[in-house]
């Protein structure tokens, strides 16, 4: 089990997954009594997943993976901005 947890590597998700799943657990709480109990379970346990999966790429995953993501997608976004032109 140490082998695996050391070469374990999170990637990084974004802030808009966590909102997603925030925003899901809301909705399926609310529409709770509404839904069939099995769906309901099926939405509360898809995003509770999500949200750890949140959670554990905030607290793992490599910060300087995601700066050069975000590199790439601002000069990417100026390469397309000056092909329109």
């Amino acid at each position: 089990m140490e082998a695996i947890l050391k070469h374990f590597r999170a990637a990084p998700l974004s802030s808009g997954m966590m909102a997603f799943s925030i925003l899901g657990l809301l909705i399926t709480a609310v529409y709770f009594k509404r839904l069939n109990p099995s769906w309901a379970f099926t939405f509360f346990l898809i995003f509770v997943l999500i949200f750890i999966a949140c959670v554990i790429s905030m607290r793992r995953a490599p910060v300087e993976a995601l700066i050069e993501a975000d590199h790439h997608i601002k000069h990417s976004h100026k390469k397309i901005v000056s092909k329109m032109r």
